[in-house]
């Protein structure tokens, strides 16, 4: 019996590096006619060996194949072509419910960094991405995907679609380091403070969507569009540590703050006492530091929106409630509006 599964072990291999080497024959040929600029007879070459190869139960060989063929369109600056065999590669992932691991992940990231940021499959693709990534658990996909996502984003100066991202990863000292970019190049010295506590709030209740944070106009717009129906499914993170690891390294690092704490900039303060707060849980504590803080809280009217929910997840304040706390907080017509646009 031991023999029998020995021999077995040596054929499967050795179908295996046939398989490999009829897989090298094919692309050594499909690169030669893409290095002679056949470029549309080579894709539809690539696109009728994914089907092949998908039929035959190989979707390792047919993703194998894509991915090399889309870096090699990428690399001759055949955008429509690449992205196309992109898509294929997700679609082999989805097809034969491949298991996430980090080199596939790597893989898809590499993919969405040679794309046109501005075009609209990368779009398409980042959101299926994402959605095989999150193994169907309905999650917003794998943190490492969105770090990958992040980084490449930050790397473009898209700061906006880039925090995203990290908000979903579990890279607090990347986010920062990249808040700390975003702060000293396109904010205003007065708005130090403002950068990393939006992060922070959203860090500790839910990521609020770009959509909801940017106007139409603003970079990224589309791309944010795309995942709008995965951020609705997922409104909490609930990521107390990722936040402090935010805020640590921003403030230690952002060169228009003093050592702290405590800070010269009162909001500074304020981020300070709420994740000691959110520790101890007490209500009380949460109520009076809201209160002392109403001036640095009125800056920006979405911090009553995340601080809101942040009461209801740390101190057990029930959802739609405004007599405990919510004149504190500010605008009831506020919370209204947003409660009813939660519900659309």
């Amino acid at each position: 019996m031991a023999a029998a599964a020995a021999m077995a072990e040596q054929e499967s291999a050795r179908n295996g590096a046939r398989n490999r080497g009829g897989v090298q024959r094919v692309e050594g040929k499909l690169r030669a006619s893409v290095e002679k600029g056949d470029y549309y007879e080579a894709h539809q070459m690539y696109r009728t060996l994914f089907f092949r190869y998908m039929s035959q139960s190989k979707p390792a060989e047919a993703r194998e194949l894509m991915c090399s063929g889309a870096l090699l369109f990428f690399s001759h600056g055949q955008q429509n072509s690449a992205s196309d065999l992109s898509m294929l590669v997700l679609e082999s992932l989805e097809k034969a419910e491949v298991e996430v691991a980090d080199e596939l992940l790597e893989s898809l990231a590499k993919l969405f960094s040679l794309m046109d940021p501005n075009s609209p499959e990368r779009v398409a693709f980042v959101s299926r991405a994402l959605k095989w990534s999150s193994g169907g658990s309905g999650k917003l996909g794998h943190p490492r995907l969105h770090q990958l996502l992040a980084l490449t984003l930050w790397k473009e100066q898209n700061y906006c679609e880039s925090r995203y991202h990290f908000l979903h990863s579990s890279d607090g000292e990347g986010c920062a380091n990249m808040l700390v970019e975003y702060a000293t190049s396109r904010g205003f010295r007065s708005e130090v403070d403002m950068f990393v506590a939006q992060a922070v709030l959203q860090y500790v209740p839910f990521a609020v969507p770009p959509w909801l944070a940017w106007p139409p106009g603003a970079r990224g717009w589309p791309l944010s569009r795309a995942l709008s129906g995965l951020s609705r499914t997922f409104l909490c993170l609930k990521n107390k540590s990722s936040a402090s690891v935010v805020f640590t390294t921003y403030t230690q690092k952002h060169p228009s703050i003093e050592n702290g704490p405590p800070f010269v900039q009162p909001l500074l303060n304020f981020i300070w006492f709420l994740l000691l707060a959110v520790d101890g849980g007490k209500l009380t504590v949460f109520t009076v530091l809201c209160e002392q803080y109403q001036p640095s809280l009125r800056r920006d009217p979405m911090y009553n929106e995340y601080l809101d929910r942040i009461g209801q997840l740390f101190f057990g304040v029930p959802p739609k409630q405004t007599s405990s706390y919510g004149g504190l907080l500010g605008d009831t017509r506020r919370q209204n509006c947003w409660s009813h646009r939660s519900s659309v």
